[in-house]
């Protein structure tokens, strides 16, 4: 049974030196439609997976093959580099206008697709570090897309140093998904392009959903589905937040009231493994999230499986959010449950 914490701050947030979360999916949507990569995602509606958790329904929003990149992520990066090309284009020079600039990160997975696959298609460079436990599959596809890979560090944390330290000292553009004390601007842009998801479920879903269930890593994409949802259907959902139990780096900010880094084993919900929250989305999940919720690695296992029988093949990341009903979260009989699936199952694909 999921481990819940009831949230404290719920209406009013945390006194954090950061923006919240933007809620008006708008610009997003206006940039996308001249993406011709870009189309809607399906909602679907899965009502034997209801009847199998005790629910009226489910709606899950299939990010499985967004943009052919494997996940919601490339909703984030690419839209934050298409927004610095926007300041700058000259005509319809789209694929030139970012000639010279360089911009690098660190990944565990999509979000350094994003980057990648944003960079290419305005004429950037993308520079990728990879902690040791990346799999050389991802590394590859990386390649693919025009990006230079770096190894660096045993894990997320170590690479995302070596970035840090790699922009300081080339001049590049440092575009994380996650947001810290001076580091905000881009991460809200990354941010706000996730609000594409709860924009398109908005307009799909029959009607508003009484319980969201959202999974969260650093927690970018919950904070913004959150604060859309907010906006859409005000306080009716009770939303969710679902970490897992080896990196509850939200749920332990949500305890003490300021941004908490964690500690603890290496999770198999990889892209989800994030030890210390993204600021604005812990500015935005404080005043925003109902329930924080942690999943135990077994759990997440079950889930991903329960899915496959079900057609619904993704990771124990990306099934995450549903994992926890699944798994027995309490939702009253009559509850209408709207998750997200992620991220494909493909080997080597990511959250972070």
């Amino acid at each position: 049974m999921p481990v819940t914490v009831s949230n404290p701050h719920r209406g009013q947030g945390l006194s954090l030196d950061a923006p919240f979360p933007c809620e008006d999916a708008g610009a997003v949507t206006r940039l996308l439609q001249r993406c011709p990569a870009h189309q809607e995602t399906p909602l679907l509606s899965v009502p034997a997976l209801a009847a199998f958790c005790g629910v009226a329904k489910i709606h899950l929003k299939d990010e499985r093959n967004r943009m052919g990149l494997g996940s919601f992520k490339a909703l984030g990066a690419a839209h934050a580099i298409a927004r610095a090309a926007q300041e700058v284009v000259e005509g319809d020079s789209w694929t030139t206008a970012l000639k010279g600039r360089t911009f690098v990160t660190a990944s565990a997975g999509n979000h350094g697709l994003s980057v990648a696959a944003g960079a290419a298609l305005f004429g950037a460079q993308a520079v990728i570090y990879l902690s040791e436990t990346v799999p050389e599959g991802f590394a590859a596809r990386l390649r693919a897309k025009g990006a230079e890979v770096v190894r660096a560090g045993a894990d997320y944390e170590a690479s995302m140093v070596a970035a840090e330290t790699a922009a300081e000292e080339n001049g590049w553009t440092l575009l994380s998904d996650s947001s810290w004390p001076g580091y905000t601007e881009l991460p809200y842009r990354v941010m706000e392009g996730y609000l594409q998801m709860a924009a398109e479920v908005a307009q799909q879903i029959p009607e508003p959903p009484t319980h969201i269930l959202l999974q969260a890593g650093v927690g970018g994409l919950a904070a913004a589905v959150a604060a859309h949802a907010r906006r859409v259907w005000g306080d009716a959902p009770q939303i969710i937040v679902v970490e897992p139990e080896a990196a509850p780096a939200l749920v332990e900010s949500i305890k003490a009231g300021a941004v908490v880094e964690t500690k603890g084993p290496v999770s198999a919900m990889g892209r989800l493994d994030c030890k210390t929250p993204s600021m604005i989305a812990l500015q935005g999940l404080a005043r925003d999230a109902d329930l924080f919720v942690t999943l135990t690695e077994a759990e997440a296992a079950a889930a991903v499986a329960t899915l496959e029988a079900e057609g619904l093949a993704t990771t124990p990341s990306g099934g995450a959010g549903i994992a926890a009903l699944i798994a027995g979260l309490a939702l009253p009989q009559d509850a209408r449950v709207f998750a997200i699936l992620s991220e494909g199952p493909e080997e080597g694909t990511g959250d972070a």
